[in-house]
């Protein structure tokens, strides 16, 4: 498949995306997270770092940052109230260049080739709208795998994104001109509410059946955000309700996926008590 990235100065081609990390009181992982992106096969054509008001040493690292890889590979922007995480990747998104985006959190990291895979698809598919890929918890010390030769890349069914967010924030590339937003008010699931809109708005979307994106802490029923049980649940609840004040799923439809929502949430809680009782499971 052709390579469609750009050569930069120094000769090295640098791929048409934009990758954007939000940023808050993330001083110890922020420095990971962008080594990870550095070492792209296909390298972004830029990484823009948005500070979410943080007030701790973050500001000064990432100035580091920049300085260390150059200011035309890194922006930075110091926004002056924290906004949530949905309102500071919509900073990033006005203030990015190129035609894909690629989101990454600041405490998880990326596989080498994880631009090159997506990308490649998606410039072989113009149709793709948005992609994702595996997201999986990488545990302290381990490497990552080589990747297999053999994958399959589908689209996810409208009925199976409704059912669970299968698109992890890290594993989403877009394309930059759509016209959707993450809600700048909504602060839990506020990814998982774009990602409907995009599909249910009629947008085609594609998954890549690999391990691509690693998480670097539990997925819940751990401090942060992850840990916010009951926030995130309602967060959920809110983005299909969203979806039924704008007619995009029924009453039926909307009562059903609460009802299996609150199920889940359920699950989460045992699941969450379990590794406090049982720190190895």
């Amino acid at each position: 498949m052709k390579n469609e990235a750009l050569p930069n100065k120094k000769g090295r081609s640098l791929a048409p995306v934009s990758v954007i990390i939000p940023c808050y009181r993330c001083q110890d992982t922020i420095t990971r997270a962008v080594t990870s992106v550095a070492a792209q096969t296909w390298r972004p054509a830029e990484v823009i770092l948005v500070d979410d008001a943080s007030d701790d040493a973050t500001p000064r690292l990432l100035r580091d940052l920049q300085r260390r890889y150059s200011s035309d590979w890194i922006k930075v922007i110091f926004r002056e109230e924290n906004g949530g995480p949905g309102d500071t990747r919509n900073t990033g998104w006005e203030a990015a260049t190129q035609p894909y985006l690629a989101f990454l959190d600041a405490d998880d990291v990326w596989h080498p080739r994880k631009i090159e895979v997506q990308l490649q698809y998606m410039q072989a598919h113009p149709e793709v709208a948005i992609t994702g890929n595996r997201c999986r918890r990488l545990q302290e010390g381990e490497l990552m795998p080589p990747l297999p030769d053999d994958y399959t890349i589908k689209p996810l069914s409208r009925s199976q994104l409704l059912m669970s967010n299968r698109l992890s924030t890290p594993a989403v590339m877009l394309k930059r001109n759509l016209e959707f937003r993450f809600e700048p008010a909504k602060w839990h699931s506020e990814d998982y509410l774009l990602w409907l809109k995009i599909v249910c708005g009629g947008h085609k979307n594609a998954f890549i059946d690999l391990d691509l994106a690693y998480i670097c802490k539990a997925s819940y029923g751990t401090g942060g955000l992850s840990g916010q049980l009951w926030k995130m649940e309602k967060g959920e609840l809110g983005t299909y309700r969203r979806l039924r004040n704008e007619q995009l799923i029924s009453c039926p439809t909307f009562v059903g996926l609460s009802a299996f929502s609150i199920a889940k949430y359920v699950k989460r809680l045992i699941e969450s008590w379990l590794r406090k009782v049982c720190p190895a499971i």
